[in-house]
């Protein structure tokens, strides 16, 4: 019988370390140069995934040096208001020192293979699986570092223009439209505020990181003002992702840019037509089932028209679905669409950008990195 050999991948924290074990029987393990091979080539193909690390803070957590590591903000001196009078010597000031303490978490995954004794045969089927455990881990490791990014108050949303060509502010993410897109005096908007609160620059400019399809809109309203990077960049002065700039911000595109999507709700539709709910009532029925419904990253709520309702309870009855809320239906229901929240009340999906300056967070990683064993 040929013995399996099970590969398990482990990260540890925001910046995370990959350990592989591998399970073989004796005398098949793979030497110490294809060891040093794969740990490197792990490394260097989870890299290019980490577009939302490369403008943090970074602390490495040092061998037998604990579970957390303490980051640490000095805050700005006031300004001094008295005059210095010759021979006397003012009082001094005090420095305030806020610490943020990190502690690692641990993901992980494996992949099991079928091992042969000629490691020759398989040398190429470790690799490519090594390739895919390497996407995983930075795909992964960069999902980690976005989602505490995005968790921030400071929140801008985009406005959009009415019907009347009026231009409407938005101040909720679930009021957003189809129309509500990134302009570019949005983006000289979010760096307005960054200059007021004093954020520090990172080489004289703030940094966005972005999703394609909304760089499709701010490139498209810049036209001339967008300056491509090879206009303004080095090949090696350039961020990893970086597309361009516009309104001193430097933007750095990726497809794992933050998005709000609607939650899969009835059987796998993202919407549902109500079949009984009318003025008054306070349950609501749809074809579906309970497993159709999925909780979100808020609490469970839906929207029929503009009315804002919160799931109670739900339960199946002769293929039905039905669903207590808290309110009282303020409009007839029947024939409408509801909608779970996640994006907006109306069933769009709603794409982050992060604008930041230097030093806005940081990342922590125990001292061996990504490892593959």
């Amino acid at each position: 019988m040929i013995p399996e050999r099970e590969f398990s991948l482990t990260l540890f924290g925001a910046g995370a370390v990959v350990n592989t074990t591998n399970k073989a029987s004796e005398g098949n393990n793979l030497t110490a140069e294809m060891k040093t091979f794969y740990d490197k080539a792990l490394i260097e193909l989870a890299s290019p995934s980490l577009v939302h690390q490369q403008f943090a803070q970074k602390r490495k957590i040092p061998k037998n040096g604990g579970k957390s590591i303490e980051f640490r903000s000095f805050s700005a001196l006031p300004k001094v208001s008295k005059k210095l009078t010759e021979g006397i010597t003012p009082n001094g000031n005090k420095i305030n020192v806020q610490a943020i303490t990190c502690t690692p978490e641990q993901y992980g995954d494996y992949v099991e293979l079928s091992d042969v004794l000629e490691l020759t045969s398989v040398d190429n089927t470790i690799l490519e699986t090594t390739k895919k455990l390497a996407d995983q881990a930075g795909r992964t490791l960069d999902t980690v570092v976005r989602n505490e990014l995005n968790g921030g108050t400071n929140v801008m949303y985009c406005s959009y223009n009415d019907n009347y060509g009026t231009e409407v502010e938005v101040y909720r993410r679930i009021d957003l439209t189809d129309k509500s897109r990134l302009t570019v005096k949005q983006v000289f908007k979010a760096a307005a505020e960054l200059k007021a609160m004093n954020a520090p620059k990172i080489d004289g400019y703030y940094v966005g990181i972005i999703h394609p399809y909304v760089a499709y809109d701010l490139i498209h309203d810049a036209g001339d003002r967008w300056m491509n990077v090879s206009e303004y960049a080095k090949p090696g002065e350039r961020y990893k992702g970086e597309i361009g700039s516009v309104g001193g911000v430097r933007f750095v595109e990726t497809t794992e840019a933050k998005i709000y999507a609607p939650t899969q709700s009835i059987d796998g539709y993202r919407a549902a037509k109500i079949l009984g709910g009318n003025v008054g009532d306070t349950t609501i029925m749809i074809e579906g089932s309970e497993a159709g419904i999925e909780y979100c990253d808020q609490d469970l709520k839906f929207y029929i028209e503009d009315n804002e309702y919160v799931i109670c309870d739900t339960r199946e009855e002769n293929g039905k679905l039905y669903i207590d809320i808290d309110t009282p239906l303020l409009s007839n229901a029947v024939g409408k669409v509801l909608y779970i929240s996640g994006g907006t009340k109306h069933g769009y999906s709603v794409f982050s950008t992060i604008i930041l300056g230097a030093d806005a967070y940081g990342v922590t990683e125990m001292e061996d990195g990504i490892e593959n064993i």
